[in-house]
């Protein structure tokens, strides 16, 4: 118990310096956005085309319409520019705990938004279009109401999705997470088009041929309201940040600063993509990206790791606290505090075994800053996540380990004088990590895919990276191929090395020594 505590506390301290509680961002300017989205957005590996480094993941930079006017703000601060790269859910919760000063991720000032957030005087205006297939028979609408039967989607959490219900007699399909995955459905035929704002249209059918989009003359498109078709800066309420924003915005000639960086971005993004066929593309892409696919394997196998053992480490002594038996009659105030502490853990493991990975990472990420100001830093908070997850499902199987093995070794142990310290610790525990052996070995497993719900709260592990990939090079299906190909790899290879010490381990005559320091085979 002594060298599992002192493990522990050793594992605390080395991530200590993530913990970044009251950090001074004084002469910084954090800006988030999702570094997936081209050309307002997108992710590069290198700064030859004027991009940005990305804060939260060393050797990634990010560029985009969106970055340039982040520049050219930061600079009229008299700031050094932070990009933060966050997924479009948790740009808002980002912005109200804290973690960062501005949004700058083509967000519109919606009523929505507005109740949470404000937002500077507009750094662009976009005309709103829908994408469909080159061979679709929608292509020729020259109207928003010669889509009857047309499977039309839009962006989760964007304005988007209300302007559906203009186009009279569509079938209105549910809202998409994102623009990749929109574009990815469009592409295999599974919906007949999305709403989308032109800019990023063109980007789009550069990468995709199959594509194309349909622009709508005046009467005959989209009714919006300028809050929908212009993006602003979100900065937190109140904040003396927005009037200082505002007059560097107000300074510039935004149509001449609009038309001159998209077009850039546009053919830059554009000339990125180019392809002769499937198997080019999947070579194009790993050559000019591996390093970030890399970079999110070794994340999502650190995090994997340290996480299984602390929560063995947890959910070990969550099962051996719920099993002690403790006699009112010995000590009333050793039974009473039990009692407590044994509700108290079984609590925590419905809870974390009774809600998603994913709500707890919001609310332990964000909520930790906003309501505590404890800044977690994403890898510390992801290990931290998924080792008290991992730690509730493992303290039930510890448990049903210990349940399994004869009641007749605890008597047996009593009756020579043992603790129940002694009788865990040298006999009933080394036969129950035996047992649950290949149940740890799954939750490992289990641990390398679920790290991928991370992404909510920015971390850089191989879904996310995968997602900034394939936002910034619109080329969906070679990118995920390549991500399911390394998942593949990982899953497999860690299988066969759990089974190859689960048989060796069987194949091993077991010794238990006893407190007396005799061995019984």
């Amino acid at each position: 118990m002594k060298k599992i505590l002192r493990m522990m506390l050793a594992i605390v301290l080395l991530f200590t310096p993530f913990c970044r509680a009251n950090a001074s961002q004084e002469d910084t300017f954090r800006v988030g956005m999702e570094v997936n989205y081209a050309p307002y957005n997108f992710s590069e590996v290198d700064d030859k085309n004027g991009g940005c480094p990305v804060a939260n993941s060393p050797g990634e930079f990010a560029n985009g319409y969106d970055v340039q006017f982040a520049k050219k703000i930061a600079d009229g601060l008299g700031k050094k520019l932070e990009i933060y790269k966050i997924e479009w859910d948790g740009l808002i919760p980002a912005l109200t705990s804290g973690k960062i000063d501005a949004i700058i991720a083509g967000m519109s000032p919606t009523e929505e938004r507005l109740k949470q957030i404000d937002f500077s005087v507009p750094y662009y205006h976009a005309s709103m279009v829908v994408v469909t297939q080159k061979d679709s028979k929608y292509v020729n609408a020259k109207s928003i109401n010669d889509f009857a039967g047309a499977k039309i989607t839009a962006q989760l959490g964007t304005f988007h999705v209300a302007m559906i219900d203009q186009m009279k007699g569509v079938n209105k399909q549910e809202p998409m997470d994102s623009f990749p995955t929109m574009i990815a459905a469009a592409n295999a035929g599974t919906i007949d088009g999305y709403i989308s704002e032109e800019a990023g249209a063109q980007s789009a059918i550069a990468s995709n041929p199959k594509l194309t989009y349909i622009k709508f003359e005046d009467g005959k498109g989209f009714e919006t309201k300028d809050e929908d078709t212009t993006v602003g800066v979100g900065i937190a309420k109140n904040s003396p940040l927005t009037a200082q924003v505002n007059k560097i915005l107000s300074s510039m000639d935004i149509p001449k600063e609009q038309e001159e960086i998209m077009a850039k971005m546009t053919k830059l993004t554009a000339n990125e993509k180019e392809s002769t066929g499937f198997i080019s593309e999947v070579k194009s892409i790993w050559s000019t990206y591996s390093g970030l696919f890399l970079k999110g394997v070794v994340n999502t196998m650190f995090i994997a790791v340290v996480s299984t053992i602390l929560g063995f480490l947890i959910g070990l002594i969550v099962a051996v606290i719920r099993r002690l038996e403790v006699k009112k009659t010995d000590n009333v105030i050793s039974y009473y505090f039990h009692k407590i502490l044994n509700a108290i853990l079984a609590a925590y493991v419905e809870i974390f075994r009774g809600t998603p990975m994913m709500v707890q990472s919001v609310i332990i990420f964000y909520g930790l800053k906003q309501y505590f100001d404890i800044d977690l830093s994403t890898i510390f908070a992801a290990v931290l996540i998924v080792s008290i997850n991992t730690g509730a499902y493992l303290s039930e199987v510890v448990r049903g380990g210990i349940n399994s093995i004869n009641k007749g070794q605890f008597e047996a142990c009593k009756a020579i004088g043992m603790t129940h310290f002694q009788t865990m610790i040298h006999v009933i525990l080394p036969q129950t990590i035996l047992t649950i052996l290949p149940s740890l070995g799954n939750e490992f497993v289990i641990n390398i895919k679920d790290t991928s719900v991370l992404n909510v709260i920015s971390v850089t592990e191989l879904f996310f990276m995968s997602k900034s990939v394939a936002g910034s090079t619109y080329q969906y299906f070679p990118t995920y191929l390549i991500t399911a190909v390394i998942y593949f790899v990982l899953t497999f290879t860690i299988t066969r090395i759990l089974l190859v010490l689960e048989k060796r381990f069987n194949d091993t005559d077991f010794i238990m020594e006893s407190s007396t320091g005799a061995k019984n085979v």
